[in-house]
């Protein structure tokens, strides 16, 4: 994954179907310069890398029937 300042790095996913329940998400201090809940609607307003958006939509797929491999 090549980032607008030139660094280069090696991209590592884990997704998880997730149920929000409650809580303030927060930023951890080091890898994440903004958290918050969106709603699914607002996702074309974000700046968000084409890989990253390519797994949300995946898990926003409602005909999926298995993992999505590759």
């Amino acid at each position: 994954m090549a980032y607008d300042d030139g660094e280069v790095r090696q991209q590592f996913s884990l997704c998880f179907e997730c149920r929000w329940v409650g809580g303030q998400p927060r930023e951890d201090g080091s890898e994440t310069k903004e958290v918050r809940w969106v709603s699914p609607a607002d996702l074309d307003s974000l700046s968000i890398h084409p890989s990253m958006r390519l797994r949300i939509d995946h898990a926003l797929d409602e005909k999926r029937t298995s993992p999505y491999l590759g």
